[in-house]
């Protein structure tokens, strides 16, 4: 089963990957790199590009859904780091870019982060099969607290957030989703045959809005930056969140795990993040933004 929730978790990152790339290139048509608001949505649903993305995410989503309740956490979350290579040279080859070193030394450090922190988290953790329902609950309210945190930025700071700021807001929610989604997994597989009726109602309520601020954020990072960059913030906290939720609240933590391995984990995701934080300064895309903004500024003096 290990392993065909593996393949799941792959084919999944290329729908992802791919659902990513066109929906971030509709999104940058409809909105020429301004702020999304609620009538740039509607149009949107009405763009065949858009939905076709919307389409594979959904997919792809199921599919990690899947993988995430048949396989450990730790070992299905960071295989999602393989979308962001694939969304990087779709983008780039739909859009005529030529990346810079900058670019890929940002995107392999990505990678390479994501993938020492998992190799290192498989031999540092073990799967809870059993989540008690304070962890549960904590975890919840853990979530309460991101969704009134990053909902508060999006409303206060609307017009002036970052791109980075929707990405790292995202990351994390979507890093709680994926928690969630393997406990409720957990509660509807439960041999006593009840399905949803294990499951409490906060859980669906905080998982349902979690996902819609996460997936909001998502289409707002994709109109002030590249589909890639977005796809580099999703894949490399969104696991390194869910793993840290299983280590810190689920008692995933191995009880002999050395002192040197624990450092080594928080350097590997220090190098993911780190390359993250590089792919949203140095992008062709970006750069070439500030560039434009600065020229238009220049004019308007």
């Amino acid at each position: 089963m290990m392993w065909v929730a593996v393949l799941l978790a792959i084919l999944g990152a290329f729908c992802l990957a791919i659902g990513a790339q066109r929906q971030g290139s509709a999104v940058k048509a409809d909105t020429g790199g301004l702020s999304l608001g609620s009538a740039g949505f509607l149009r949107l649903l009405r763009n065949p590009r858009w939905l076709f993305g919307l389409l594979l995410l959904g997919l792809g989503t199921a599919m990690n859904a899947i993988a995430l309740v048949s396989a450990p956490l730790t070992v299905i979350q960071p295989i999602g780091a393989i979308a962001l290579v694939i969304t990087t040279v779709v983008n780039a080859k739909d859009q005529g870019i030529k990346l810079n070193r900058a670019t890929v030394v940002a995107i392999s450090s990505c990678v390479a982060g994501s993938a020492f922190f998992v190799l290192l988290a498989v031999n540092a953790t073990e799967e809870n099969h059993h989540v008690a329902p304070s962890e549960e609950l904590t975890i919840v309210l853990l979530l309460a607290l991101a969704v009134g945190v990053f909902g508060s930025l999006a409303l206060m700071f609307k017009h002036r957030m970052s791109a980075f700021v929707y990405i790292l807001g995202a990351g994390v929610l979507f890093g709680f989703v994926a928690v969630l989604t393997r406990i409720i997994g957990k509660h509807l597989l439960d041999p006593n045959g009840q399905f949803l009726l294990n499951v409490p109602i906060y859980s669906l309520v905080a998982i349902a809005a979690a996902g819609a601020l996460g997936s909001w954020f998502v289409q707002s990072a994709y109109s002030g930056g590249p589909p890639d960059l977005v796809i580099a913030g999703l894949t490399v906290i969104d696991p390194i969140v869910g793993i840290a939720l299983g280590i810190t609240i689920l008692g995933e933590l191995r009880p002999d795990v050395h002192a040197v391995l624990a450092i080594a984990m928080a350097g590997a995701a220090s190098l993911a993040i780190v390359g993250v934080i590089a792919l949203s300064r140095h992008h062709p895309e970006v750069t070439k933004r500030k560039k434009d903004a600065k020229k238009a500024a220049a004019k308007a003096a």
